[in-house]
């Protein structure tokens, strides 16, 4: 087991280790997120810099979208960080938060399993959105 901090995370958060960002532990959102709350930026001032509207910001960090590779690009550089790092936690990336909490190996998993369902969830809503327009298609076709 690796060596943590005080507040469970590992004490190296750019050894490779990917730390308080990293996949296993954030999502791209929390990572974009965290880098844009490092840098000192609010979500409305990284928006105007990327030359995009707020509301796809937001998306982008509630994990409801994702930026194109340019975007990806610009948004690691704006914000000190790898483009390695922002995709997958691993590489340089701010540290992690110094005045969070200690979290329990129960909260940890319950906060897998809520990121688990989010995922699912997603992907039913596509899946609800596909047999949605196949309703609607074959509704047209019978009339």
């Amino acid at each position: 087991m690796s060596e943590t901090d005080a507040y469970g995370g590992p004490k190296d958060q750019t050894d490779g280790s990917g730390g308080w960002y990293a996949e296993d532990t954030a999502t791209f959102g929390d990572r974009l997120a965290g880098a844009r709350e490092a840098a000192g930026l609010t979500q409305r001032s990284l928006a105007e810099k990327l030359g995009i509207k707020l509301a796809t910001l937001i998306r982008w960090e509630d994990d409801l979208a994702e930026p194109r590779a340019n975007r990806l690009q610009m948004l690691a550089g704006m914000l000190g960080v790898s483009l390695s790092w922002l995709l997958t936690g691993v590489g340089d990336g701010p540290d992690g938060p110094d005045d969070e909490v200690p979290l329990s190996v129960d909260m940890l998993a319950l906060l897998a399993e809520i990121r688990t369902m989010r995922t699912q969830m997603e992907a039913n809503a596509v899946r609800l959105g596909q047999l949605e327009k196949r309703l609607r298609k074959s509704l047209k076709e019978g009339l």
